[in-house]
């Protein structure tokens, strides 16, 4: 499969310049360790998932570090999490070798736990989400982006379906024993149909006849594996009355269409769903921009009682923030705008910047005037509406 460049390459050759080790987080097939292979071509590579691999690292973890050359890449490192402490030990031993421990995992929190105990101000860590439509122009809803779907559309459906049954037999089983794993299965097509709405638990427990505690856990594992993305609703004091439930997204806009049933796109033209898939695309859109540029996510929504609702808010620091609409229409009216207008006239003490996403599929259109303060971008140009620092 030809390798796509991702942008987060420059972020990582420039860590490994100043740090012993790196980790690469995001779901399971995103294109990590394809990415480290293609930065670091001479590093030798270890896949942590196979059987017999992991026996050997639990029986004597020094010695299975002690016959590696490095630099190595150590695949799925969640499943052997006592190499930490040794992997620790060496760096600390050689502290001016730097880009030796290149890791990746698709198991962010367990990862994380690791990292702070045993390896914390020792290794640069970056989160990698499937491919973005900066990376990859021909990105759609349906297709998503995850590099084997891009690489043959033709076959989308029987991958993410290949993929949604290896998800819950590896990861899911990996995080906790979950006996029925066909009720997990339908929690993420309900869960895909609620792409956008504000969180419910108990709207989520009732149809599948489980626990609202069940359903905490189960949602955790999906934001744990890099599945989700729960967008929080920007607290600051605005005099308004806020509501503080978080919004809901899938990370691939590709899988929250197959789980909802939507294959093509005149199914998704006069689909429901269009309007809340096209947001959970440009949620995704936004937090890979992000994070490709070294960030973190920043992203918020804002909502208060009274029903002045803007899609999202991203902090860019400084007291700056940038207002988004996302509408699947191609034709983006002045009215979709008045959100945001009200919202930013409102912020007392921020630099505002207002844009409406459409999805007419326009990439080298630059951003245009649609209401005073307010542009329309393109999907496929929301590099344009964010500070060019980072």
């Amino acid at each position: 499969m030809h390798y796509r460049s991702r942008q987060l390459a420059g972020e990582i050759r420039k860590a490994a310049r100043h740090f012993s080790a790196l980790l690469v987080t995001g779901p399971r097939r995103s294109g990590k360790t394809t990415l480290l292979r293609h930065v670091f071509p001479h590093a030798a590579h270890i896949l942590l998932e196979d059987a017999d691999t992991v026996a050997r690292v639990r029986a004597d973890p020094r010695t299975f570090l002690d016959e590696l050359k490095t630099p190595v890449i150590l695949d799925e490192i969640q499943n052997t999490p006592e190499l930490f402490t040794y992997i620790r030990t060496r760096i600390d031993k050689h502290p001016s070798q730097k880009g030796l421990w290149l890791l990746t995992g698709s198991q962010e929190a367990p990862l994380m736990q690791g990292v702070t105990e045993s390896m914390a101000g020792r290794v640069a860590i970056f989160n990698l989400l499937p491919l973005s439509v900066e990376e990859a122009p021909e990105m759609t809803i349906l297709s998503g982006g995850f590099p084997e779907v891009l690489a043959a559309p033709e076959a989308a459906d029987i991958w993410f379906r290949s993929y949604i049954q290896t998800y819950l037999e590896r990861d899911v089983r990996a995080v906790t024993s979950i006996r029925d794993l066909s009720t997990f299965r339908r929690f993420m097509g309900l869960l895909a149909s609620r792409c956008g709405q504000m969180l419910n638990k108990t709207d989520l427990a009732a149809p599948l006849g489980v626990s609202v505690p069940t359903i905490t856990q189960w949602l955790s594992i999906l934001e744990i594996t890099g599945q989700i993305i729960l967008v929080s609703p920007f607290y600051e004091n605005f005099g308004k009355r806020l509501v503080k439930t978080p919004k809901l997204y899938f990370a691939d806009p590709g899988l929250a269409s197959h789980l909802v049933g939507v294959r093509d796109e005149t199914t998704l033209r006069t689909s429901p769903f269009h309007g809340p898939l096209f947001e959970g695309f440009v949620a995704s859109e936004i937090v890979k921009h992000r994070l490709n540029q070294g960030r973190d996510r920043g992203l918020y929504y804002f909502r208060d009682k009274q029903g002045l609702e803007v899609d999202f808010v991203v902090d860019e620091g400084n007291r700056c923030l940038t207002l988004l609409e996302a509408k699947a229409t191609r034709t983006p009216m002045p009215d979709d705008a008045r959100g945001m207008v009200r919202l930013a006239d409102s912020i007392k003490g921020y630099t505002t910047s207002s844009f409406l996403v459409h999805g007419r599929p326009a990439p080298d259109d630059t951003p245009a005037a649609l209401f005073p303060g307010v542009k329309a971008v393109g999907l496929g140009r929301l590099r344009d509406c964010f500070s060019k620092d980072g």
